[in-house]
């Protein structure tokens, strides 16, 4: 079965989202398409927007490809997606407070027990720890696959430290350079104002005995990290100040900076480095990156830590399957996003069927990420099929399996000219007084012909994403025009926008 084009129907005709760019497309020539393309790899080279891989020798800091061809969902389209993504990231909030707390989803059997406590990203020091304003995951990032008109699947979800926006705004910045004949003519939603909303966000999260005006700073582990430019650019677009473990210093379980006219205290802390690495008195001792004394400093109220320590149990691709019930569970709705179906190995029945159609199935390590530590049976040959069997069977409850979906292809302009290739989307989930969402995400792109997988790490590349401002045509319903829903108000009504 063919993947479903973005831009054209079985036809031949442009879709609606479509049809203002392939009119400009139409008149542009390929050889100023191609300098524009060649003129995009150097804007990204000289602003430095690399990422970096490690393990493969030479160079670690490569360049993130680009692509000049948007990828363009309409406002109605993206109505539904930002009602399903409110919904799922407000039940992973509810799900994380209710396994630090009352546990009564574990109790009620929806989810097995070991699963959490067994888990290495449960965190048992934050339980019965009440964070401030009960919110645990601020920043989320879920990621969104398509295979048909109006059909979008979660992929996974990035509760923990989502990376990309940096990319997204960056992407955007790029296309109104080189192309800024083509925002008058098309009407694209504004994606430049997320810093403001981050920051926002942030502030709203903070303790109840800070400042009128919270302090907030973002913790990076350093110039080695791979996303290393993405927290330089965040911290200067916020205005905040960015800042390593040997920067802060607990006194009195209060945290504080060090600067040039002394010690200035932080409410907030942005983090951008996992769990095991935050504070050496609490987690790994070997740490040269932490902050001595941050967790207890934490745990008396007296800072908040974005996103909250222990979230990384709903990163978890073993917790993933689950996401659905937990909606009807803490929501009392029916999940407006599904779920690829998926295979939990540690059921017999489950194992039995992916061992038998290994060649047919993607199988994915439950702690992976960054497309490594996966199978995709259809690209894979006999022997790395059997060598991938070998793991399975020697640990089936490290693994879950999806079939292949036919992942919808965007108009990708490569050496040959436009040429379909596979995308998805992660857009970006602010959890505060009120859910933020900027329209849109960040899509990558898989540039290799035929190749599924779209990290960066794996050879993928990145588009910008244009939501269309909605017109008479295309006006999203009422109760979505505004900019912010309420965190904790109820969403009755979205049960009629199933995606």
């Amino acid at each position: 079965m063919p993947a479903f084009d973005e831009m054209t129907d079985a036809a031949g005709a442009i879709r609606a989202p479509y049809r203002g760019y392939a009119q400009w497309l139409q008149t542009a020539q390929s050889d100023r398409l191609q300098q524009r393309r060649h003129e995009a790899d150097t804007l990204f080279r000289r602003l430095g927007i690399t990422f970096a891989v490690y393990g493969e020798g030479g160079d670690t800091e490569r360049l993130i490809p680009f692509d000049i061809v948007p990828r363009i969902l309409s406002a109605s389209e993206w109505a539904r997606l930002r009602r399903g993504l409110e919904q799922r990231v407000k039940a992973l909030n509810a799900f994380l407070d209710d396994i630090y707390h009352d546990k009564a989803i574990l109790r009620e059997g929806k989810i097995p027990a070991d699963l959490i406590t067994g888990n290495e990203q449960y965190t048992a020091a934050m339980a019965g720890f009440k964070v401030p304003h009960g919110i645990y995951s601020h920043i989320a990032g879920i990621d969104l696959v398509r295979t048909g008109e109006d059909e979008f699947f979660v992929l996974e979800d990035n509760a923990r430290t989502p990376s990309g926006v940096s990319y997204m705004l960056e992407n955007r910045e790029a296309m109104m350079r080189l192309f800024p004949e083509l925002f008058g003519a098309v009407r694209v939603a504004p994606v430049g104002h997320y810093p403001d909303a981050l920051l926002q966000t942030l502030r709203e999260c903070a303790p109840p005995n800070c400042n009128d005006e919270p302090t907030v700073a973002l913790l990076t582990p350093g110039v080695f990290n791979s996303a290393y430019f993405e927290h330089v650019f965040l911290a200067e677009q916020m205005g905040i100040e960015l800042v390593e473990g040997s920067d802060l210093v607990v006194r009195d379980n209060r945290v504080y900076m060090r600067m040039v006219g002394g010690l200035k205290r932080v409410d907030v802390l942005y983090r951008r480095l996992d769990d095991a690495f935050l504070d050496p008195q609490a987690f790994r001792k070997d740490s040269m990156i932490g902050v001595p004394g941050l967790f207890a400093a934490y745990k008396a109220g007296n800072i908040t830590i974005t996103n909250a320590v222990g979230t990384g149990v709903a990163d978890d691709k073993s917790i993933y399957p689950y996401v659905p019930e937990m909606v009807r569970f803490y929501l009392a709705e029916e999940p407006l996003l599904a779920n690829v179906p998926t295979y939990i190995l540690r059921r017999p029945d489950d194992l039995k069927y992916t061992l038998e159609h290994l060649p047919e199935l993607v199988v994915k390590e439950v702690h992976g990420s960054g497309g490594y530590g996966m199978l995709v049976g259809p690209r894979s040959s006999k022997a790395e099929i059997e060598a991938f069997r070998a793991k399975i069977i020697a640990k089936p409850e490290a693994y879950i399996a999806q079939p292949t979906l036919a992942l919808s292809t965007c108009p990708t302009f490569v050496d040959q000219g436009l040429a379909p290739r596979h995308v998805d989307l992660r857009p970006f989930v602010l959890s505060g007084n009120t859910t933020r969402i900027v329209p849109g995400g960040l899509t990558r792109v898989a540039l290799r012909e035929g190749s599924l997988v779209v990290n960066s790490s794996q050879g993928g590349g990145t588009k910008d994403t244009w939501i269309l401002e909605p017109g008479p045509l295309d006006a999203p319903p009422a109760d979505m025009q505004a900019a912010d829903t309420p965190t904790g108000q109820a969403q009755s009504q979205t049960s009629s926008g199933a995606v």
